[in-house]
């Protein structure tokens, strides 16, 4: 018997099949009426398609904008995945200027974006991994430390890193974590709690003059491995100076060389490095170590500010040691998310 094929009839009588193909034909008659037969359609939108080229060389050769001025480049690279949104701004320009040069301009800086950022729209999560980790600036005026501390912990992580804590409220988060987890250490702002034993602590001099990282062996049933925990200084944006990251980018190269000189193979890096992995002022960091999120997150990760989040400043790396999944958990008081991941120690198998 011969497969007898359905349509579902819509509220017009007409198969939905049926009406989807002559709205699209109607739409696309209204968008480009006109165009054939018009010579002056490659020509038109010049404007449009130079800028169209040049957000593609933003884009591209975004490591080659200096950061002599402001630090320009920096400022870039911190949201430079948001530089896709001027895309469909030249998209709409060309098709109001009825450019065909505009239009085809447009594909340059599509291209260049989904080679960057293309493969952080898959997700890339496995289900392995014998380590969790995590870490949350959570916020010098945090009105309720001691949730934060619960929602955290409800991450299951092994071990967990807090930045941006206060004399008053490590007390509190003391309090709050113990039943979780046996071992902590809190060095000036930055502290770390664990499942498994501590040791080896000690403060790591990111040259500020006072403690805001730290260094602890962590004995995990997969081997031993090296937590670093940081709160690199925060950037700002002024009018008068731009991009004033200055003492950001000395205290990241000098938490570069604490790792260089790690002897522990296996490390991790926890913490607010106030920057993205673009951004080459971190480059003593990242070009050492991997981040959990690009190698096995999926989507973007952004963290901060927790009420609309546009940049993954706070980070999770790894040497030596292979990503399973990565995540953002739930905003807790912080004006940071909160974020995790799940590694695989033991490589061996």
């Amino acid at each position: 018997m011969a497969q007898q094929a359905y349509v579902t009839e819509t509220d017009s009588g007409g198969s939905g099949d049926e009406r989807h193909g002559p709205r699209l034909r109607r739409l696309t008659h209204r968008l480009f009426a006109g165009w054939r037969g018009d010579r002056r359609v490659w020509r038109r939108g010049m404007v449009v398609a130079a800028l169209a080229v040049l957000l593609a060389l933003v884009m591209l050769l975004h490591s080659r904008i200096p950061n002599r001025f402001g630090n320009l480049g920096s400022l870039i690279e911190t949201f430079l995945p948001w530089l896709g949104l001027f895309v469909p701004v030249l998209l709409l320009l060309a098709l109001v200027r009825r450019s065909a040069t505009a239009l085809l301009a447009t594909v340059l800086p599509v291209a260049v974006w989904l080679n960057l950022f293309g493969g952080l729209l898959t997700d890339k999560t496995a289900g392995g991994g014998d380590l969790t980790v995590a870490t949350h600036n959570v916020n010098a005026d945090n009105a309720d430390p001691s949730g934060t501390a619960r929602d955290v912990a409800a991450s299951g992580a092994d071990v967990l890193a807090l930045e941006e804590l206060t004399t008053s409220a490590v007390p509190v988060y003391e309090k709050a974590l113990a039943s979780t987890y046996k071992y902590h250490s809190v060095q000036g702002t930055v502290g770390l709690w664990s499942k498994y034993p501590l040791t080896d602590i000690r403060p790591v001099d990111i040259k500020l003059g006072w403690t805001r990282a730290m260094r602890a062996t962590v004995t995990a049933p997969a081997g031993q491995v090296a937590v670093y925990v940081a709160h690199l200084p925060s950037v700002r944006v002024k009018m008068e100076a731009g991009f004033t990251a200055r003492q950001r980018d000395k205290s990241a190269d000098a938490l570069g060389e604490a790792i260089a000189d790690e002897p522990l193979k296996k490390a991790v890096l926890l913490g607010d490095l106030n920057g993205t992995m673009n951004d080459r002022a971190l480059n003593a960091v990242t070009s050492q170590m991997r981040s959990t999120q690009g190698a096995a997150g999926s989507g973007f990760g952004f963290s901060w500010p927790a009420s609309f989040p546009m940049a993954r400043i706070d980070q999770i790396l790894v040497r030596d040691m292979e990503p399973e999944t990565s995540w953002t958990l739930p905003e807790t008081g912080s004006d940071h998310l909160p974020i995790a991941a799940r590694v695989k120690v033991d490589t061996s198998s």
